[in-house]
């Protein structure tokens, strides 16, 4: 027999040690530009392609997370990490250097939140004392495997969304010397939604339904409202996701938008940026909670906020099959005491 309720409520907190948000010079000129830890002008990271620097973003975010909770590599029982690219090789090449068990993980874009909640669980049973959760994702590499080479010069539609080349990593455990560290204390894992979404350039579209769908299930199963929390967050839906997102709420009867924004909006400025309906990509998420979210948190400026990644099911061959694109949305509950 199934779980009467899909929240789970951990036994004991789990702890987000520290964070690191890494990008290029593009996010570092947004709105959030000063919450990265490390950004650079060159896109490639100092290597030799896109992909190189993507795995790059992913291996700097990881160490500069450990050096931040004062942690050593050894000390992870694990990694869980994804990414965009086939077979998630940027997390693979990029965190291999640090030789400890790999978890990998595919979620496209609500990869951060799943890392988080996969992690927080393996904790909480006892399995683990430490583990980091980490993705990346990289405009120029996700251009090529999911539409065209940058050289063709498409235009791109208002729907369409700017993938983030950024990579955000944190650093969870069962312990902290922080009483006020921000901690995990609930997460709920999301459905497959599939509303028949097929155009590649409205991935808004194509998970708001599952943003919804969750967000739903969290309200009605607790009873909470809204007003409880200092910001919630989905990412990364972008202007036309955020929107379908809020009227189904409304029609539902929740109102949440007193306190919601989403990650793709609030990475780059829409009027000054040339970013269409806002970010999107693993590494947009990543960057704002593990940037500007977890410093608010830390701050004790945000005492308790719901973070619900979500993303768009698909691969290359799907997409050129044709098929229909899923969503799915995660979501998890910080508190900082």
């Amino acid at each position: 027999m199934g779980r009467e309720t899909e929240l789970i409520k951990l036994n004991k907190p789990v702890y987000i040690l520290a964070s690191a948000a890494v990008g290029s010079s593009k996010e570092k000129e947004g709105p959030l530009g000063s919450y990265f830890d490390i950004t650079d002008k060159d896109i490639k990271f100092g290597k030799d392609t896109f992909e190189a620097g993507e795995s790059e973003m992913q291996r700097l975010a990881l160490n500069t997370a450990l050096k931040k909770a004062r942690v050593h590599h050894r000390e992870l029982n694990a990694v869980l990490a994804g990414d965009l690219l086939n077979q998630c090789t940027s997390s693979t090449y990029g965190l291999i250097e640090f030789d400890v068990p790999f978890i990998g993980l595919y979620g496209a874009c609500s990869t951060m939140a799943e890392g988080l909640a996969l992690g927080s669980l393996l904790i909480d049973g006892g399995h683990f004392n430490k583990a980091a959760a980490a993705t990346a994702s990289h405009f120029c590499a996700s251009e090529r495997q999911f539409r065209f080479p940058l050289e063709y010069g498409g235009q791109r539609t208002p729907t369409s969304q700017w993938t983030a080349t950024a990579a955000g990593a944190a650093i969870l455990a069962d312990a902290s010397p922080d009483i006020n560290c921000p901690k995990i204390s609930e997460i709920m894992f999301g459905r497959i939604v599939d509303k028949g979404i097929t155009d590649l350039n409205n991935m808004g579209a194509a998970m708001a339904p599952a943003a919804v769908d969750t967000i739903l299930k969290y309200f009605r199963e607790t009873g909470a409202d809204p007003s409880d929390f200092d910001m919630i967050a989905t990412g990364d839906l972008g202007a036309e996701g955020k929107r379908i997102t809020e009227n189904i709420l409304l029609s539902e009867g929740l109102d949440i938008r007193a306190n919601y924004n989403d990650c793709g909006l609030l990475i780059y400025d829409l009027k000054k940026q040339e970013v269409n309906a806002g970010g999107s990509g693993c590494g947009c998420s990543a960057g704002v909670f593990c940037g500007y979210l977890m410093s608010k948190l830390s701050s004790g400026e945000f005492k308790n906020i719901l973070f619900i990644g979500t993303g768009a099911l698909m691969s290359p061959g799907s997409v050129m099959q044709g098929n229909s694109i899923p969503g799915i949305a995660h979501l998890i509950n910080i508190r900082v005491d």
